[in-house]
Protein backbone atom coordinates (compact mmCIF):
# COMPACT_ATOMS: atom_id res chain seq x y z
CA UNK A 1 0.00 0.00 0.00
CA UNK A 2 1.42 3.51 -0.61
CA UNK A 3 0.97 6.36 1.23
CA UNK A 4 -0.48 9.69 -1.43
CA UNK A 5 -1.27 12.56 -0.51
CA UNK A 6 -4.91 14.09 -1.82
CA UNK A 7 -5.61 14.56 -5.51
CA UNK A 8 -6.84 18.24 -4.07
CA UNK A 9 -6.04 20.09 -0.90
CA UNK A 10 -6.42 23.29 0.10
CA UNK A 11 -5.06 25.10 3.25
CA UNK A 12 -7.65 27.51 3.14
CA UNK A 13 -10.40 26.40 6.07
CA UNK A 14 -13.31 27.74 4.18
CA UNK A 15 -12.47 25.16 1.30
CA UNK A 16 -14.25 22.08 1.01
CA UNK A 17 -10.67 21.02 -0.03
CA UNK A 18 -9.41 21.73 3.57
CA UNK A 19 -8.56 18.55 5.47
CA UNK A 20 -6.07 19.34 8.73
CA UNK A 21 -5.29 15.76 9.60
CA UNK A 22 -3.52 15.71 6.01
CA UNK A 23 -1.95 19.16 6.56
CA UNK A 24 -0.55 18.52 9.64
CA UNK A 25 1.76 15.67 8.12
CA UNK A 26 3.13 18.05 5.46
CA UNK A 27 2.97 17.97 2.03
CA UNK A 28 5.58 18.97 -0.58
CA UNK A 29 4.59 20.24 -4.01
CA UNK A 30 6.92 20.56 -7.22
CA UNK A 31 6.20 22.27 -9.40
CA UNK A 32 7.64 22.19 -13.13
CA UNK A 33 10.51 19.99 -11.47
CA UNK A 34 10.98 23.09 -8.61
CA UNK A 35 10.15 22.55 -4.91
CA UNK A 36 7.25 25.25 -3.74
CA UNK A 37 6.63 26.14 -0.55
CA UNK A 38 4.05 29.05 -1.04
CA UNK A 39 1.27 27.16 -2.59
CA UNK A 40 -2.06 27.68 -1.17
CA UNK A 41 -4.15 25.02 -3.36
CA UNK A 42 -3.54 22.21 -5.68
CA UNK A 43 -4.71 19.39 -7.71
CA UNK A 44 -2.81 16.80 -9.13
CA UNK A 45 -5.12 14.96 -11.91
CA UNK A 46 -5.87 18.86 -13.26
CA UNK A 47 -2.30 19.85 -13.04
CA UNK A 48 -2.36 23.60 -11.36
CA UNK A 49 -1.78 25.23 -8.08
CA UNK A 50 -2.76 28.58 -6.61
CA UNK A 51 -0.13 30.59 -5.15
CA UNK A 52 -0.62 33.67 -3.02
CA UNK A 53 -0.39 36.96 -5.00
CA UNK A 54 2.17 39.29 -2.97
CA UNK A 55 -0.06 40.68 0.43
CA UNK A 56 -2.67 41.57 -1.95
CA UNK A 57 -6.09 41.11 -0.25
CA UNK A 58 -9.72 40.72 -2.40
CA UNK A 59 -12.40 42.61 -1.26
CA UNK A 60 -13.57 39.70 1.41
CA UNK A 61 -10.22 40.04 3.31
CA UNK A 62 -8.90 36.70 1.58
CA UNK A 63 -5.42 36.30 0.08
CA UNK A 64 -5.54 37.18 -3.65
CA UNK A 65 -4.68 33.79 -5.30
CA UNK A 66 -3.82 32.97 -8.95
CA UNK A 67 -3.71 29.75 -10.75
CA UNK A 68 -0.67 28.20 -12.41
CA UNK A 69 -1.07 25.53 -14.65
CA UNK A 70 1.89 23.14 -15.16
CA UNK A 71 3.14 19.40 -14.15
CA UNK A 72 2.14 18.77 -10.12
CA UNK A 73 4.02 16.47 -7.89
CA UNK A 74 2.99 15.99 -4.22
CA UNK A 75 4.45 13.90 -1.16
CA UNK A 76 3.97 14.01 2.56
CA UNK A 77 6.78 14.95 4.40
CA UNK A 78 6.57 12.71 7.27
CA UNK A 79 4.90 9.00 7.40
CA UNK A 80 1.97 7.84 8.76
CA UNK A 81 1.84 7.12 12.29
CA UNK A 82 2.38 3.22 12.54
CA UNK A 83 3.70 3.32 8.81
CA UNK A 84 7.64 1.81 8.19
CA UNK A 85 9.62 3.47 6.86
CA UNK A 86 11.70 2.23 3.56
CA UNK A 87 14.93 2.41 5.96
CA UNK A 88 13.45 0.87 8.95
CA UNK A 89 11.99 -1.85 6.71
CA UNK A 90 15.55 -2.61 4.79
CA UNK A 91 17.11 -2.65 7.98
CA UNK A 92 14.71 -5.17 9.52
CA UNK A 93 15.20 -7.28 5.96
CA UNK A 94 18.95 -7.20 6.59
CA UNK A 95 18.72 -8.17 10.38
CA UNK A 96 16.21 -10.92 9.24
CA UNK A 97 19.18 -12.03 6.59
CA UNK A 98 22.10 -11.76 8.86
Amino acid sequence: MTDTPPDRLSTNPRSPHFDEATLRRGIGIRFKGVERRDVEEYSLSEGWIRVQVGKKMDRHGQPLTIKLSGPVEAWFETPAAGAETDEAASDETAADEG
